[in-house]
């Protein structure tokens, strides 16, 4: 059975777009819970656009599942990340322009760095994922660094077109093959919603999806109803 990851970063991003402390991700994150999900995905941001070091706390301190934090790796990232010992976290590449991550983290020229952070966090009994294209060289990098776990980047094959779908699929399914005969645990996400989920599981059962955006918008859609019907009957309208 596949398991499913939520994460619940832009529960924050609407909340930090105002100020205040509405909607709460840890709410989101219990919600999510309480439907099915069976862990919880949060980044922690250098510029903290989103997700911040307390809702890192807080998620620790109540979520019944297990918190995967995604993080790249700077020394201040890796400093909360080590002081707040979630059970894993996740190396992803990360610019400051960038809307939404844009491709997973080079393993081979960031071979020394990545080594060295992964050293840290399996001496502090942290699991170490780490997000990156279905490549081969990337692969066979992040095993031989000492990787738990890969995270396939999926962004090309949800965003591909008809003539691009196959030959996307193939270097996911080559990637899952490969991962799963060094040992490693094999993960996706990125960009995958209600339209495209099926057709990448039934070729590559990875063990778990991550997915945050599609599951957010939607439940804009699916919670609005009931949100406006519970306040009209609150202020008896």
């Amino acid at each position: 059975m596949v398991l499913l990851g939520v994460n619940i970063d832009h529960v924050a991003t609407v909340r930090n777009a105002r100020g205040g402390t509405e909607p709460d991700p840890v709410a989101a994150a219990l919600a999510a819970e309480a439907a099915g999900a069976d862990s919880i995905v949060c980044h922690l941001r250098e510029d903290r656009r989103h997700i911040r070091d307390p809702d890192v706390h807080e998620l620790l301190r109540r979520i019944s599942t297990s918190l995967q934090l995604e993080m790249a790796l700077s020394d201040d990232v890796i400093n909360v990340a080590l002081k707040a010992n979630p059970p894993e976290i996740m190396v992803v590449p990360e610019r400051r322009a960038e809307l939404t991550t844009e491709g997973g983290f080079d393993c081979v020229n960031h071979a020394s760095r990545l080594a060295d952070a992964i050293k840290r966090f399996r001496d502090a009994g942290i699991g170490v994922s780490v997000f990156i294209d279905p490549d081969a060289s990337q692969v066979r990098k992040a095993h031989e660094l000492g990787a738990h776990t890969i995270e396939l980047h999926t962004g090309p094959y949800s965003h591909a077109d008809t003539t691009r779908i196959g030959p996307e699929l193939d270097r996911l399914e080559t990637a899952y093959r490969l991962g799963c005969e060094l040992g490693l645990e094999v993960h996706a996400g990125h960009g995958l919603n209600y339209g495209n989920i099926r057709g990448l599981l039934q070729r590559v059962p990875v063990a778990k999806v991550n997915i945050g955006h599609s599951i957010i918008s939607r439940a804009v859609f699916t919670g609005i109803g009931s949100a406006v019907a519970e306040m009209k009957a609150l202020a008896g309208l």
